[in-house]
């Protein structure tokens, strides 16, 4: 026992070398071999739980995320060892094998649409069939979106929280690569060897993520997630959309039954102090209102959010019961944080944010949620396109006969 202590200690070591020497501008291949000596054949799954541990050190994630890319550099090698269950990768509708699926459709855009035309930047229809590709590669944010707000949250309700973290970065810093790319193609002062390089690299860590997601997250999840989580995953991915068309239902051949919660029964009322309602009433006058609520509790685990028909941001069932911060990328969470804090504490009573999100123009509100006493419940966010009331002129005082 105290060997195995030693020899994880001792691999935990070398993962904090090597983000040193990365962070010194030691570049992938001058520390692969360090750190392919320390881990031969030790299974992702115990490099995460190393990661995992040094982050609860007080490691900062953006730190470890510099190790993203040595992974995928030494398991390309040493992938055999990893555990591989392939049976959900061959059911169809299964979260897996969709999740496969949409893989090998980012690899078709990046083979069909993007990699044939990098050669020559100053040809003009390279340059169109290029944002055409961009624009194919960009719905990677489904993907992504799916991953982060239905996969993640299991993870973390197994004490799985650190390569969440770290995946999500990643996934936003090639968010940003593909955006910046956009912006750069066509723009007559930009640098045609440096655009080129950068498009590189972009397909390179998309390719680098594809690769993680099927060779450790997903043996990972397939040895963690029970069927009955699978089913909720598959019922919720629709909310959020799909790469790939025909993704059928998947239905379990052992008899699918959803854990029993505590809520109240559809013919239940509900007393309030201004008044009774049937629990359909309030889910559905809840879900009339023109924007988005989300309700935190006191305790920074998400409790409620409402199903407006035009939601702004992706929200699924797996959000609830989750902390308040894994539902943020790394990136930002510090924001979410401080807003908590300061509502918490009273310093503030409310926060707002205003962003341009395509052509709608975003109003993010933050309240602190108090009782008769004064005392916190928690925060309630409200979210909604304003800019329909931002376009209202003169007065209407007419019904419509719309």
């Amino acid at each position: 026992m105290s060997e195995t202590i030693n020899n994880r200690e001792y691999r935990q070591n070398v993962i904090k070398q090597v983000i040193e020497q990365l962070h010194a501008g030691k570049t992938v291949d001058e520390v692969k071999q360090q750190f392919e000596d320390a881990f031969a054949g030790v299974s992702a799954k115990e490099i995460s739980e190393a990661e995992q541990a040094l982050i609860m050190d007080g490691l900062p994630i953006t730190e470890v995320q510099r190790l993203c890319d040595v992974h995928a550099a030494v398991f390309k090698g040493s992938i055999e060892e990893i555990h591989q269950p392939t049976d959900q990768k061959e059911i169809p509708g299964h979260p897996v094998n969709t999740l496969v699926r949409e893989n090998r459709a980012l690899e078709r855009i990046i083979e069909k649409f993007i990699t044939p035309f990098i050669s020559d930047l100053t040809d003009e229809a390279n340059i169109t069939a290029l944002k055409d590709g961009l624009e194919k590669l960009s719905k990677i944010e489904v993907h992504y979106l799916k991953k982060e707000n239905l996969l993640f949250p299991y993870m973390e309700q197994y004490g799985i929280t650190a390569p969440p973290k770290v995946m999500w970065g990643v996934d936003d810093e090639i968010r940003d690569q593909i955006k910046e790319i956009r912006g750069l193609l066509g723009n007559s002062s930009t640098n045609l060897d440096e655009l080129k390089q950068k498009i590189d690299y972009m397909i390179e860590r998309v390719n680098e993520m594809i690769f993680k997601e099927e060779n450790i997250l997903l043996p990972m999840l397939i040895e963690t997630l029970t069927q009955d989580e699978w089913k909720k995953i598959a019922d919720e991915s629709g909310e959020l959309g799909f790469l790939v068309d025909k993704v059928p239902e998947w239905k379990p051949t052992k008899e699918y039954k959803e854990a029993v919660r505590e809520e109240i029964k559809e013919a239940g009322v509900i007393t309030l102090p201004t008044g009774v309602l049937k629990a359909e009433e309030l889910v559905g006058m809840l879900n009339t209102l023109p924007f988005d609520i989300t309700f935190v509790d006191k305790n920074d685990v998400v409790k409620y959010f409402s199903q407006s028909e035009e939601r702004i941001f992706p929200r699924t069932k797996a959000v609830i019961g989750r902390n308040v911060s894994n539902c943020h990328p790394p990136a930002s969470v510090h924001i979410v944080e401080q807003i908590v804090e300061d509502l918490r504490s009273g310093k503030k009573t409310h926060e707002d944010f205003w962003i341009k999100m395509g052509d709608k123009y975003i109003l993010i509100r933050y309240y602190a949620v108090k009782d008769e006493k004064g005392e916190f419940l928690g925060v309630l966010e409200v979210t909604q396109n304003i800019k329909p009331i931002q376009e209202i002129t003169g007065e209407k005082r007419l019904v419509s006969n719309d």
